[in-house]
């Protein structure tokens, strides 16, 4: 799958988050890379950043989360592109899960591990 499609489903798993939620959604960015961390080459997606459930008084002015949706592993862990489709979906909402301090125990309790 071609870098651009990959992004396109990355964009429409965006879309697809409710407006009620996504306007709650604070200095976050979101990217594709092609591939994840050498620490961790299998790593679908990765949340970096201040959650909105640490923030106080004393988080302005820094620079935006980032919310990295990796394109190879994913590609490597699907079986056909159905299958990318609905991942990069889970990966979307669990890393925007994340940044509303929602923690991976409670993300795999509600499938999106």
């Amino acid at each position: 799958m071609s870098r651009e499609r990959f992004e396109e489903l990355v964009s429409d798993a965006l879309d697809e988050v409710p407006d009620e939620l996504a306007a709650l959604v604070d200095n976050v960015v979101v990217l594709v890379e092609d591939d994840a961390p050498a620490e961790d080459p299998d790593l679908l997606g990765l949340y970096d950043g201040t959650p909105l459930t640490e923030r106080d008084t004393h988080y302005a002015g820094v620079m935006p989360d980032r919310i990295t949706i990796y394109r190879n592993p994913t590609l490597r862990f699907c079986e056909d592109e159905d299958h990318v489709v609905e991942e990069v979906r889970i990966t979307v909402v669990h890393e925007i899960a994340h940044h509303f301090g929602i923690d991976d125990d409670r993300l795999h309790e509600l499938g999106y591990s």
